[in-house]
C-alpha cells in the first residue's frame, strides 16, 4: 500500500534520510508562509518545517536560521520546542527543513478556538504573552551564541527598504496610498533604544499555550534577528486589534474584548514597565507593522494567483493589502487612536 504524501514531502525519501521506518505526515493548519507537518513513523512524533512551494521572496524561508534561534534560545526563560536534524540537501523533500519536538498544548487561531476562555483565563493567557516576550528582549544575543545572528545598527532603516523590495518583488497590481506610506516610513524612522533578538512575527497564534494558560512553545521563528525591540511590539499590537480594524480577515480572529482579552494598551503598559523602554513612538512602529503586515499577504497574493501556494485560507488574503496599507496611513496621521 502506498503511503499518503502530503505537498511538499517525499515521506519515502525522507525516511531513508531519518533511517526509520515507514512514515506518515499531514500539513497543519495555519501557517501562510512556512509549510509545517506532524510527523510520526508510529514509535516518534516530530514536526517538520520546510520554505513554501513556489516563489519565494530573498532572504525569506531560512531553515538554517529558524533552526538556529531555536537551538539558541533552549534553556533561556522563552519557551521552544526542542530541535532535531537539519537538513540542507534539497534532493530529500525538494527544500531545505528541520525537525523539532512536537509540543502539547493549544494554538488558539479563531473566534471558535479562544470561545471558552472566558475572562480570567483570557487575562492570565494575555498576560503571559506579553511577558515572554519581554522576557526575549531581555535575553543577552550573545550569551547564547547569536551575537552575530543580525546587524542591529540601522536596523529599522533597512527593516523599511527590505520590505519595500519585498512589496515590488511580489506585486501584480497598484495598490492606492502605496507611495505615500512608503516614504512617510522612511522619512519617519525613530531611534532604537535598544537592540535585542527579535521574533519577527510574534503574535498568540504563533505561540502553544498550555492547559494552566502559561505559553507552552513560541513558534515560526523564520524572520527572527537582532533589531529594534519594539517593532515585536507593535506587530503585535496590530493582530491584536485587528479584528476590530478588519473584521473577517483571514489572518487572525482569536482576540477581541468579547472573548474577554483585554486591551492592548494593558499589555503596552505592562511590556513598559517590565522593560524600561519608551513606547511613546509605538504608533510608527504599529503602522510599519500594518505595511509589513500587507507585503506579506501580496506576497502569498502573488503565490495563490500562480496556483502554488498549499492548504486553505489564501483566496482572501490579496483583499487584505489595500486596506491594511490605508489603515497605516491612518494610523501614522493619528487618525486611528492608539
Amino acid at each position: 500500500m502506498t503511503t499518503p504524501t502530503p505537498p511538499g514531502l517525499d515521506l519515502d525519501r525522507l525516511r531513508d534520510r531519518l533511517g526509520t521506518g515507514p512514515l506518515t505526515a499531514e500539513l497543519i493548519s495555519g501557517g501562510k508562509s512556512n509549510l509545517t507537518y506532524r510527523l510520526t513513523d508510529g514509535k516518534q512524533r516530530w514536526v517538520l518545517r520546510r520554505p513554501p512551494l513556489g516563489h519565494v521572496l530573498a532572504t525569506a524561508h531560512d531553515m538554517a536560521r529558524e533552526h538556529r534561534v531555536i537551538s539558541a534560545l533552549a534553556g533561556t526563560a522563552v519557551p521552544v520546542p526542542g530541535v532535531h536534524l537539519l537538513c540542507a540537501d534539497e534532493e530529500v523533500v525538494g527544500a531545505p527543513f528541520y525537525l523539532m519536538d512536537e509540543v502539547a498544548g493549544t494554538v488558539y487561531r479563531t473566534a471558535e478556538d479562544a470561545a471558552g476562555l472566558g475572562t480570567e483565563r483570557a487575562h492570565a493567557l494575555s498576560f503571559r504573552l506579553i511577558d515572554v516576550l519581554a522576557e526575549l528582549h531581555a535575553v543577552d544575543p550573545a550569551a547564547v551564541g547569536l551575537a552575530d545572528f543580525g546587524r542591529p545598527e540601522g536596523y529599522l532603516e533597512r527593516q523599511v527598504s527590505r520590505w519595500h523590495r519585498q512589496f515590488e518583488g511580489s506585486r501584480s497590481r497598484e495598490i492606492p496610498g502605496l507611495e505615500e506610506l512608503q516614504q512617510r516610513l522612511s522619512e519617519g524612522v525613530p531611534a532604537s533604544q535598544r537592540a535585542t533578538i527579535v521574533h519577527g512575527d510574534y503574535r498568540l497564534d504563533n505561540t502553544i499555550a498550555a492547559d494552566d494558560d502559561t505559553i507552552a512553545a513560541v513558534l515560526d521563528w523564520e524572520m527572527a534577528t537582532l533589531g529594534d525591540p519594539l517593532a515585536d511590539l507593535g506587530l503585535m499590537k496590530v493582530y491584536w486589534d485587528i479584528a476590530g480594524h478588519l473584521p473577517g480577515n483571514p489572518v487572525a480572529g482569536a482576540v477581541s474584548p468579547e472573548l474577554g482579552f483585554p486591551p492592548m494598551a494593558e499589555l503596552v503598559d505592562r511590556y513598559a514597565a517590565t522593560t524600561g523602554l519608551d513606547v511613546t513612538p509605538l504608533p510608527w512602529y504599529t503602522a510599519f507593522a500594518q505595511y509589513k503586515l500587507a507585503v506579506i499577504a501580496e506576497g502569498i497574493h502573488y503565490r495563490y494567483i500562480q496556483g502554488k501556494t498549499v492548504g486553505e485560507g489564501f483566496a482572501h488574503l490579496g483583499a487584505m493589502v489595500p486596506p491594511l496599507v490605508a489603515l497605516a496611513l491612518d494610523t501614522l496621521t493619528g487618525k486611528v487612536a492608539d
